[in-house]
């Protein structure tokens, strides 16, 4: 029989053919793209490349590290359909841009507000810790992505310009001028018809990234005419003293570095069917895609990296995992999903509910699980046995009770009560998600926890129920435990009604929140002496009739 967990290569390779996972898909048009292989002239196998953008006018923040995960998914899944052909990932930083309006979420905006207008990476750090503003929000986006186990390349524009090594690829832009022009101009508004040009030059006076007029003068030596300043220059657009128009730049990379694959957010479709005429225009072909949609606030409005109304990296792994993480950004890439804090605690969970299903799945299942893409993306191997003894929500509601000033170690004494060879050591991923409870509760939670006086009906069976837990011995298990409340609530005798109205008012009551765990499972957790004081708490100042009793 074969084992699921380490299923023949020629069973993952059929599999894959047919899996409808979306990565699957994706990779199968690059299977198309090229049937044999992508390969040089002289017939030998090279990789095919993926790239990334990511723009550094702002901090990094989860949508600029989804497209690396997504596009590594699709990587992974060209790598698994093709038995292994070669793959590289490059992480390309458009610090070359001109900086057009200060952050909202940065110091000393002072410092930006000087140099509006200047390349990025020829703008002062503001947070000082180094050599420019675009170096900063880089190493972030690195330092993430290093983190998370990604395999990358990162490149800068402002290398690329500087070094000339785009220096050939702006001259053949130069000498397709009129027909660039020709596509772009009747996509913009009148006015900026009259300022617009593919390529923009950097003042040799002021540092600006110019948006003027342009007219090539010689193309082979990369010399254009503009004014600047009131006066007409001619000035070289290579090395560095220049940098192209956003679709026009993107099809020239395209062109240049020989992309083969690039996905983007549903706000650049537009881009994309320019940059792919333009790329024709140039010589080459556009790269394969995805055009995914974009993350929403809780507010239903598109997170932004200058507004700062998203959630950060760090701000998702204080409250959840970095496997959480993967797990919402894997889902469903082409439609719109919030994106704040209020979503983690769900995703911790459905995570571990997957990853606890995959050993047993066979290979068609586990090709459509998204742990099993996420272990994929950084080589990570199914491992059995992977399971969370205890799930994050219930892990809140304990800690939700314990209050906003409980600690780890009073944390891991309850779950003594629940879990085998309760120590930290031997639950690592568990105590992780304990340090992120306790924080989420600290901010999330415990503000808004407020408990209500049960009603008289109420009252009576929080009074039955603590005369069962009374007469149970510590030790009972959660099933045990689960079935006393069923039965409590099922009671007509105490007319709660509906078993959900009675689960609610235990929630409301005990807990101080709407929603809350299998109770079964929280009185194991919290263990019987402590739920009966909150019973306790609960009926303090209530008279329960001796008719109701």
């Amino acid at each position: 029989m074969e084992n699921p967990e380490n299923p023949a290569p020629l069973d993952l390779l059929t599999a894959s053919q047919t899996s409808k996972a979306w990565p699957f898909e994706e990779a199968r048009k690059l299977v198309k793209r090229f049937p044999g292989g992508k390969r040089d002239a002289a017939g030998e196998l090279i990789p095919v490349l993926f790239e990334t953008g990511y723009g550094p006018s702002g901090l990094p923040h989860i949508g600029t590290f989804q497209e690396v995960l997504r596009t590594t998914l699709v990587r992974r899944a060209y790598e698994t359909l093709t038995g292994g052909h070669p793959t590289r990932l490059i992480a390309f930083s458009d610090d070359m841009d001109g900086l057009r309006k200060v952050p909202d979420n940065v110091p000393n905006k002072a410092v930006l507000t000087e140099k509006l207008g200047h390349p990025l990476t020829r703008i002062p750090d503001p947070f000082g810790t180094h050599e420019s503003f675009a170096h900063h929000n880089n190493a972030m986006l690195c330092t993430f992505l290093d983190q998370f186990g990604f395999e990358y390349e990162f490149v800068s524009a402002s290398d690329r310009y500087n070094s000339g090594a785009f220096d050939e690829a702006l001259k053949n832009v130069l000498r397709k001028f009129d027909a660039i022009m020709d596509i772009m101009l009747p996509t913009l508004r009148e006015e900026r018809r009259r300022t617009y040009s593919p390529v923009l030059p950097i003042s040799d006076r002021t540092g600006e990234v110019l948006q003027v007029p342009v007219e090539v003068v010689d193309a082979e030596a990369g010399l254009v005419r503009f004014e600047d300043q009131g006066e007409m220059v001619v000035q070289s657009i290579l090395g560095g003293k220049s940098k192209l128009q956003w679709k026009v730049d993107w099809a020239m990379r395209w062109c240049a570095l020989g992309v083969d694959y690039e996905m983007c957010g549903k706000d650049l479709t537009d881009s994309v069917t320019q940059s792919a005429r333009i790329t024709q225009v140039l010589g080459g072909k556009r790269p394969e895609g995805l055009i995914y949609e974009l993350f929403l606030d809780e507010n239903g409005e598109k997170i932004s990296k200058s507004k700062g109304n998203g959630l950060t990296i760090e701000q998702w792994l204080e409250y959840g995992s970095e496997e959480s993480l993967g797990f919402y950004l894997f889902r469903e890439p082409k439609s719109a999903k919030s994106l704040h804090a209020g979503i983690i605690p769900r995703a911790v969970d459905e995570y571990w509910q997957f990853r606890e299903k995959l050993p047993s799945q066979p290979i068609e299942q586990q090709l459509g699980n998204p742990v099993w893409h996420l272990l994929r993306a950084n080589g990570d191997t199914i491992g059995a046995g992977d399971t969370l003894p205890v799930t994050y929500g219930l892990l809140l509601n304990l800690v939700g009770v314990l209050g906003a000033q409980a600690t780890r170690a009073q944390v891991w004494s309850y779950l003594a009560n629940y879990v085998e060879n309760a120590d930290p050591a031997a639950h690592p991923a568990l105590d992780t998600l304990v340090t992120s409870a306790l924080a989420y509760n600290r901010d999330f939670v415990a503000p808004t926890l407020k408990r209500r006086k049960p009603e008289p009906n109420e009252a009576a069976a929080l009074a039955a129920l603590d005369a069962e837990l009374a007469a149970t011995e510590d030790g009972a298990s959660a099933e045990d435990l689960q079935t006393m409340v069923y039965e409590i609530g099922k009671d007509p005798h105490y007319g709660i009604g509906a078993l959900r109205d009675w689960f609610k008012a235990l929630y409301e009551t005990l807990l101080g929140s709407s929603q809350g765990p299998r109770m079964g499972s929280f009185i194991a957790l919290y263990g019987i002496a402590g739920t009966r004081r909150l019973i306790a708490e609960a009926l303090e100042g209530v008279e329960v009739s001796a008719e109701q009793a």
